[in-house]
């Protein structure tokens, strides 16, 4: 059985302490208002998902199509939707509010989002290179990422070759992450290790696939 999951927003890192004295860096990770707004079947999709919806918006901040799908749906309007795929027996009611309480204490998640932007790197940042000499004749081009390709054989620099370029702002899962603790009462999720994104940021939480 392959369950729904849940989307959640990053509200940033903290440390925890064990029994024996021990740290642990901890990302909190609130589920707000997130409701199951329709399906996607078999028969008529191709597949089997649940879509959800985070994040109560303003009607007058979204699409009059998207107004409509929410008004038949019978749920609020929301600013995030996220589809899960699942098998054909674990389909929620649509209007059903996602809580905390979806995981456990102890379980492991996989957690997607877009990790932060850091702008043009060099390939010393980007790729952890290791950069030319500091010395013997290399002057100027310390950091930089050296030979890029051959000269009349190939002729060219292949695709996708390590290089200077924008770095960060794509999507990214991390995966086995433990879940330390579930806070029913604040709908928070409390999970060891960092997760990617921002602060304020959307994430998606799934049962870990690598883990039973």
């Amino acid at each position: 059985m392959k369950r729904s999951g849940i989307i959640a927003e990053k509200l940033g890192m903290s440390s925890l302490f064990t029994e024996q004295g021990r740290a642990l860096p901890v990302t909190l990770l609130k589920i707000d208002n997130c409701q199951v707004i329709g399906h996607r079947t078999l028969e008529k999709d191709g597949y089997s998902a649940v879509i959800l919806g985070s994040k109560n918006a303003k009607p007058n901040k979204i699409s009059k199509p998207m107004r409509t799908v929410f008004a038949n749906s019978k749920v609020e309007s929301k600013s995030h939707l996220r589809e899960f795929r699942i098998t054909e027996d674990a389909y929620i009611e649509i209007g059903t509010q996602m809580k905390a309480e979806h995981f456990q204490e102890g379980q492991y998640v996989d957690i997607a989002g877009i990790s932060i932007g850091k702008g043009f790197a060099g390939g010393m940042k980007r790729h952890n290179f290791r950069g030319l000499e500091a010395t013997h004749g290399v002057s100027v081009s310390h950091r930089s990422h050296g030979s890029t390709g051959g000269r009349q054989d190939p002729g060219r620099v292949f695709k996708n070759k390590k290089m200077a370029g924008h770095m960060g702002d794509v999507r990214v899962t991390k995966q086995n992450l433990e879940i330390v603790s579930v806070n029913t009462e604040e709908n928070i999720i409390i999970v060891k290790g960092s997760v990617p994104g921002c602060k304020g940021s959307q994430v998606y939480i799934s049962d870990a696939i690598k883990r039973s």
